[in-house]
């Protein structure tokens, strides 16, 4: 059982998604090739930052923390409760990388205290987003990296066809998709400006999940990006933003 959060704060949507049962969403071969997907586009994101200063927000699930520690990124977790640090436990006791527990709405930073945020597998699942984007691009002093599901996508039917993608996968939740426009929007509000996008995956990750086939997948993916499906409909969504004002 995920353990309750002691600080009350009023968001905390990473205590789940920090859990063991949220991980095993990613369990197996196809859930490593999904991983492997979202490491590969967040690498390539962030070369141009040699040895950054990362915080990731909302870290827990520990998705990213090893390649980033790996190529050379000096990474700082994030996470609403002790608990989220179960599944990074290693890293922080063998000094790879830190964690803090902190307001998500309110991080405990001076501005511009890091290179690069990044916050994974936690915007779709925050109801108070803006001033949650708002702390991310404060404390950042040169990029923002963050996933969202988009409704342009398959992802736009999710909630009518909530109660079978639970029989599928057991331990799924409601989760908001955006419109890119308004995000961008509040973006450009905040001064900073979109440099990168990559959308993950034309079909929904749970049809990949029931495939159990990442040789199906990638094909069925390649397939997608090469017509430009993916390109206009694929979700989730990687977005790269600059810490510079953003011009119209």
């Amino acid at each position: 059982m995920v353990k309750t959060n002691n600080f009350n704060f009023p968001e905390t949507a990473d205590i789940e998604t920090s859990s063991d049962d949220y991980a095993s969403r990613f369990a197996g071969e196809i859930g490593a090739w999904l991983l492997k997907v979202q490491e590969e586009a967040t690498l390539q994101m962030l070369a141009a930052y040699p040895n950054a200063k990362i915080l990731d927000v909302g870290g827990g699930h520990g998705q990213l923390t090893g390649a980033l520690i790996q190529n050379g990124y000096q990474v700082t977790v994030l996470g609403s409760a002790e608990s989220c640090k179960a599944r990074i436990q290693h890293f922080v006791d063998a000094n790879r990388c830190n964690f803090k527990v902190g307001n998500i709405l309110d991080l405990p930073y001076p501005d511009n205290t890091f290179d690069i945020v990044i916050s994974y597998r936690l915007l779709p699942h925050v109801s108070q987003w803006k001033p949650f984007l708002t702390e991310l691009v404060r404390v950042a002093d040169k990029a923002v990296i963050v996933d969202y599901p988009t409704v342009r996508s398959v992802n736009a039917i999710a909630p009518y066809l909530f109660k079978l993608k639970k029989g599928l996968e057991g331990n799924t939740r409601p989760f908001t998709c955006f419109q890119e426009s308004e995000l961008l929007n509040y973006f450009h509000a905040l001064g900073v400006a979109p440099i990168d996008r990559y959308p993950q995956f034309f079909l929904p990750m749970v049809l990949h999940r029931t495939l159990k086939s990442p040789r199906v997948s990638l094909a069925l993916e390649k397939l997608s990006r090469v017509s430009g499906l993916t390109h206009w409909f694929g979700s989730p969504v990687i977005l790269k933003l600059n810490k510079k004002l953003a011009v119209n």
